[in-house]
Parts: structure tokens; C-alpha cells; sequence
């Protein structure tokens, strides 16, 4: 008898006519996550939790008021509060041209900002709703929560693409309810201002989303649709523009089309970055490379003798490198908090400083991991390449961003950091093919619910820090002692605290000083920070040590001897100073140093004018005090005290005729005005 043959296959795969067809034994099939055909419900389910999960994050915002830059782009920019007048003003202007008010201020970090979306949004809530900031922290927290659910949906996407449906879902789900609970987000949704940051990220990937299904339905209005949202991201936050790489990866890494329809499908996204960019230039010439010679706005500077100089190039790597450690740090271990980390929080570096060593050879090892990864398609490496893409843009690594780091920066990124730490939980626990582990999620769920529960209480704890500028800055600078801009935000703070708030009446007097603390503090720091010597002025103006307030307006003046802020608070401490030696000390000699210096400063302050009459009546020169109160006269002609005063020059002066006039001049703008002049201590 002949023995069998040997089973042998076609090319194609298929056995030759004479093997005999062997039916497999069926094998055990995978345990269903959920019952076939339920995905539709599970999905449900998961935005329902999703939904809910991420407003209760965020509802005790709502009675917060506004913080930080919430000033910029709302309460204190004239374009905004204008309302729906003030749109095309907010479109055909740098973001920050409407807080400052006027041109070339509003040019103050390399590329300039134009942001123009949330802006709008802003004027049209104001417009709606009143200038309220319960409105700006409702509506962020709405679209967070929206945000939070288009993730979920492009997920749930791009994984089925990938693995069983049921699993794509849970997988999505953890990925998401991760993102939303992780803290680093409070700065992004607490702050008003933070809706910058939403936007652009909700745009960007519901663009994506909107890509896939036109890849997938074959239907051209989806290509239209991705192209608009994504132009609407890029015109709330430039960084969305990091999606030209992450379009044409996700596409590599999720389906099988080949390099033409990848760029076919990109196109969409490019044509709207490139509209983009024609209508930034046209508002905001792009002058990339030009870094401020100003450290809060370019942390990239150090003190040589008296001078600051750019870092070397070592150093500036070295200092970039240790950040961007501190972005993995943070995310993974998200405590302390702070919304500041100007110079000098974050310390120069060199590459003999093992904390930037670690941070170069962390990035260099992901890098690696994630180059790696590309030719298996490997999850974790996508992850990976999207937290580097949108970090890039924001790392200082192209180009100065003003500060060395930001949580705020870090909103983008994260989700690439949550994609591949879940699926790095979902290898260990189920292997490198979970869509064939035939197991249900628990094990998932359980180590990241864990981590969202644990994170989402940390995130609800945050929040309250945002409450206002006097929280947020008394609670942060504890974080960041050596923080130049947090000091000296705190320092303004106290002093505005101090002395408009009715409540802090009894501790004013120590208030202020804990404020001349903090803005030393800050000049020690940054010796040549001009902000904060006027606002050390101010506080000693407050305190009636106006030689210390002198000394620090000078100090400031020597920094921008043309700021006309300096100029005029220099001129009403020399003016305060006259005064108070004239009448508190009785020094006539050195109120007339005092108020001569203010008067040399400013002319034309009618006040100042005023005590240099007195003090030469004083000293026993009617002439001179007679020369003075004229020119009061001439400057407030329907002053009946100014008149009064000439009155009195011209008595003293054996004048009497001329006295009488402006005597009867007085009390015709006021017939009560001799009663009113002597009873006035300071107009004597």
C-alpha cells in the first residue's frame, strides 16, 4: 500500500486537489468582554462615565474667579471687552496687542502669539453673558469634557483598526479616563485662559477623527470637515500644527495604506496649516530666532558681571534636557504643582549636572524605543512619537518659548504618555497580542482605575489653588521660591490686597512688608527686573518710606529710562516725599530738593505745584510761593482752594488788591471756601 502524500500548498495557500480536507478541531474561543453585539451599549456606557467623570473633575471651578492671564485675553484686553465689536480687531492683531494697548509691547516673545479663536469666544460670551468669570469656567469645563469624549471616540477608532472591538473600547476607555482625570491638566481647564490649550487639542483631533472616517467611508465631505477643524485648532493654539506628523503616523501605525494614500488623506491638513500660516504672517511677521534680551520672557540668559549674555550652547541643551525630564517626572508622578517655572526655578544646567545627563539619555532611550518600534507598529512607540511631536514645538528646543516649562505644555503630550503607559499595563498583563487574551478587562481597569482615582483626587485638590491671583500665588510660591516672576507676582498681589481690599484693613502695615520681602526676593533673582523694582517703589511709597521708594523707581529707571510708568511714579514719590518733610518733619530745605526733583519730572502735575507755592510761603518767599500758585491757577482756573492759595501769596506779598481778587474769585466758585481752607490742615 502506498503511503499518503504529503500534504503541499498552493501559492496561494490552498490545498492541492488530492489532500484530503481535515476539519480543525475548533478552538476554545476568547471569553466576550461584552455579548456580541453589545458594543454599541458599552460605547455608550463609556461616554456616559467619561462625561460625567471629567465634569466632576472640574466643578468646583465654578465660583473661582479669574487668575493669572485671564487678564490678557479677557478682563483687562480692551478688544475683548468690546464684545462681538471687538472680533475683527481680535483677528487682525497679535493676542497680546489688546492687553498692552499699544504698539510693539505686544511683541514680546520670539514669533509673537495669535490666538485669536478663544479670544473670540471670550468677547462672544462677555457679549452674551455679562463679564463674569463664572461663564469662562463653566464653558471650559464643558469643552474639556467634550474633548475628553472626541479622544474616546477617535480611540475606540483607530484601535478597532488594530484589535477585537470590544477590547479596542476598553482600551480607549482606560486611555481616556486617564487623560481626563491626570492633574497636570488643572492649569489648562481652572484657568480661563487655559481654553487655548483645550481647543487646540479638541480641533486636532477631531480633525483626525474626521480624516479616518473619510478613509474609511471613502466619502470627500469627511476631508473637508478635518481640513476646517483642524484650521480652527490652529487658530486657538499654533501648536496644533504638530498634527502634520502625527496625521501621517497615526495612519502607518493603525492601517495598512501605503505612502500615497497616506498623503492623499494629509492633504487636508496641510492645505489648513498652510491657510493658516498666509493669515498669521499677514497679521504677525514670523521673525523666528530673535530672542529678547529680557529673562522673563527668555529664560535662556545669565549674568556676566552686569550684563546678561545668551548661555552657550552646552548649557542651553543641558538646561532643555533637564525640563523636558521633568515633563515625564510630572507625569508620572504629578506633585508638587505650580504654575510657574520662570528663572532661575529652573537652574542653569551643564552636561556635567547628572539630572540634564538623565534627561538626555531618557529622551535618547525613548527615542531609540520609539525607532525601534516603527517597523512592528508597535503601540507604546506611537505613543512615544506623539508625546515627542507635540512636545517639540514647545520644549525651547526650536526656538525660545518665554519660560523654561509649563504644565500647560504638557496637555497635548499627555496623551500620547497615557496611550502608551496603558498599553504598556496591557502587555504586562495580557501579553503583546491582547486581542486574542480571551480575558476580560478587569485587570486593566484595576491598576488604571486605581491611578485615575488616585489622580483625580489630587487633580480636585488642586483646583481650589486657582480660586484667584491671591490664592493661586500664596499657595505656588512656596513651590517656587526662586521663581523671579512668582515673586514678584506675589509681592503685587499683597500690595493690591492691602491696600484696596476692605478686609485686610487691620494687617495692611504687614502685608506690605511680607510684599517688600518677596520683591526683593525677586530683584535678587534678577537684578535687572524693572516690574519689580516699581513695584517695590509702590510698596514703600505705601509704607511712607519714600527714600527707599526713591531709590528703587531709580533702580528701575536705570533699566528703561524712557518708561513712562517709572517716570510718573518716580515724580509722585519725589512729590510725596516733599510733602511729607515740609509738613510732617518741618524740613523746608529738604522738601524743596524733593519737590523740585518731582516738578523737574513732571510740570505740568498741578499738585506738585501747589506744595512748591506753600513751601516758598513758608520759608518766607511770597514771590516765588505767588510764581507757583499762578501757575496753579492757569492749570485749574475753577479751583476755588487754588485761588484761595493765591490769595494768600498775594496777602503775604503786601499785595492786598490783588488779594482781594482772588479772594472774591475763590468765593464765587465757592462761598464756603475760607471756611473749608482753614479747616484743611494740609491746603494751610
Amino acid at each position: 500500500m502506498s503511503k499518503p502524500s504529503k500534504s503541499r500548498k498552493t501559492p496561494s495557500g490552498s490545498r492541492t486537489p488530492n489532500t484530503p480536507k481535515i476539519t480543525p478541531k475548533p478552538k476554545a474561543q476568547p471569553t466576550a468582554i461584552v455579548p456580541e453585539g453589545s458594543e454599541t451599549q458599552l460605547t455608550r456606557l463609556h461616554l456616559m462615565v467619561i462625561l460625567f467623570w471629567s465634569v466632576l473633575l472640574y466643578i468646583n471651578t465654578l465660583g473661582h474667579q479669574f487668575a493669572l492671564d485671564d487678564a490678557i485675553v479677557w478682563y483687562d484686553n480692551e478688544f475683548t471687552l468690546k464684545g462681538f465689536s471687538g472680533l475683527p480687531e481680535i483677528f487682525s492683531n497679535d493676542t497680546f496687542r489688546g492687553f498692552f494697548k499699544v504698539e510693539g509691547k505686544d511683541y514680546l516673545v520670539v514669533g509673537g502669539r495669535y490666538r485669536p479663536l478663544t479670544q473670540a469666544m471670550f468677547a462672544i460670551e462677555l457679549s452674551l453673558f455679562g463679564n463674569s468669570p463664572f461663564w469662562g469656567h463653566l464653558f471650559n469645563v464643558l469643552w474639556y469634557s467634550i474633548t475628553c469624549l472626541v479622544i474616546y471616540q477617535l480611540l475606540v477608532q483607530l484601535f478597532a483598526l488594530r484589535f477585537e472591538r470590544s477590547f479596542s473600547a476598553w482600551l480607549a476607555f482606560a486611555i481616556t479616563l486617564f487623560f481626563a482625570a491626570h492633574p497636570t491638566h488643572t492649569e489648562a481647564v481652572a484657568n480661563i485662559k487655559g481654553r487655548d490649550e483645550i481647543i487646540a487639542l479638541l480641533g486636532s483631533v477631531g480633525a483626525l477623527y474626521c480624516s479616518i472616517q473619510a478613509f474609511q467611508r471613502k466619502k470627500i465631505y469627511w476631508e473637508f470637515l478635518a481640513g476646517g477643524i483642524f484650521f480652527l485648532a490652529l487658530l486657538a493654539k499654533e501648536n496644533a500644527i504638530t498634527f502634520l506628523m502625527i496625521v501621517p503616523f497615526t495612519y502607518y501605525f493603525f492601517t495598512d495604506a501605503k505612502p500615497l494614500q497616506i498623503a492623499k488623506n494629509g492633504l487636508a491638513f496641510v492645505l489648513a496649516a498652510a491657510f493658516f500660516l498666509v493669515l498669521r504672517t499677514s497679521v504677525i511677521p514670523l521673525k523666528f530666532g530673535v530672542a529678547t534680551n529680557e529673562l522673563m520672557n527668555n529664560p535662556f540668559l545669565k549674568l556676566v558681571g552686569n550684563t546678561y549674555v545668551p548661555f552657550t550652547s552646552g548649557e542651553r541643551l543641558a538646561t532643555i534636557f533637564y525640563t523636558l525630564s521633568k515633563y515625564v517626572q510630572l507625569f508620572l508622578v504629578p506633585h508638587p504643582l505650580t504654575h510657574d517655572y520662570y528663572p532661575k526655578q529652573i537652574a542653569m544646567m551643564t552636561w556635567g549636572d547628572s539630572k540634564a545627563l538623565l534627561g538626555f539619555f531618557l529622551y535618547v532611550g525613548m527615542g531609540v524605543y520609539a525607532t525601534v518600534g516603527l517597523r512592528k507598529k508597535n503601540m507604546i512607540a506611537y505613543g512615544i512619537w506623539f508625546y515627542l511631536f507635540t512636545l517639540f514645538i514647545v520644549s525651547n528646543l526650536p526656538f525660545a518659548v518665554g519660560t523654561n516649562m509649563s504644565e500647560r505644555f504638557l496637555f497635548m503630550p499627555s496623551l500620547g504618555l497615557c496611550l502608551a503607559l496603558v498599553m504598556v499595563v496591557v502587555q504586562v498583563i495580557y501579553g503583546k497580542n491582547p486581542s486574542l487574551a480571551g480575558a476580560r478587562p478587569t485587570g486593566l481597569l484595576t491598576v488604571i482605575g486605581l491611578l485615575a482615582v488616585v489622580y483625580s483626587v489630587k487633580t480636585i485638590s488642586r483646583n481650589p489653588a486657582w480660586k484667584d491671583n491671591f490664592t493661586l500665588f500664596t499657595t505656588d510660591v512656596k513651590t517656587s521660591p526662586n521663581s523671579a516672576k512668582l515673586q514678584n507676582a506675589m509681592g503685587g498681589e499683597l500690595i493690591t490686597q492691602a491696600t484696596t481690599n476692605g478686609k485686610y484693613a487691620a494687617q495692611k502695615t504687614q502685608m506690605l512688608l511680607e510684599a517688600e520681602q518677596h520683591l526683593q526676593k525677586a530683584v535678587s533673582i534678577h537684578p535687572g527686573y524693572k516690574d519689580a523694582f516699581l513695584l517695590l517703589g509702590n510698596c514703600y511709597v505705601f509704607l511712607e518710606q519714600y527714600e527707599k521708594a526713591i531709590a528703587a523707581y531709580n533702580n528701575a529707571r536705570s533699566l528703561t529710562p524712557n518708561d513712562a510708568s517709572v517716570l510718573g511714579n518716580l515724580a509722585l514719590a519725589y512729590r510725596s516725599a516733599g510733602k511729607y518733610y515740609g509738613e510732617q518733619r518741618g524740613d523746608v530745605q529738604k522738601a524743596f530738593g524733593f519737590l523740585q526733583q518731582a516738578y523737574a519730572l513732571n510740570a505740568k502735575d498741578y499738585e506738585t505745584i501747589r506744595l512748591l507755592g506753600v513751601a516758598y510761603g513758608v520759608s518766607g518767599n511770597p514771590q516765588k510761593a505767588v510764581e507757583y500758585f499762578l501757575k496753579g491757577v492757569e492749570m485749574q482756573p475753577k479751583n476755588a482752594f487754588a485761588w484761595f492759595e493765591l490769595g494768600v501769596g498775594y496777602q503775604n506779598g503786601a499785595q492786598p488788591e490783588k488779594a482781594k481778587e482772588a479772594f472774591d474769585q475763590a468765593k464765587k466758585l465757592d462761598a464756603d471756601i475760607e471756611q473749608k481752607f482753614y479747616k484743611t490742615p494740609a491746603k494751610k
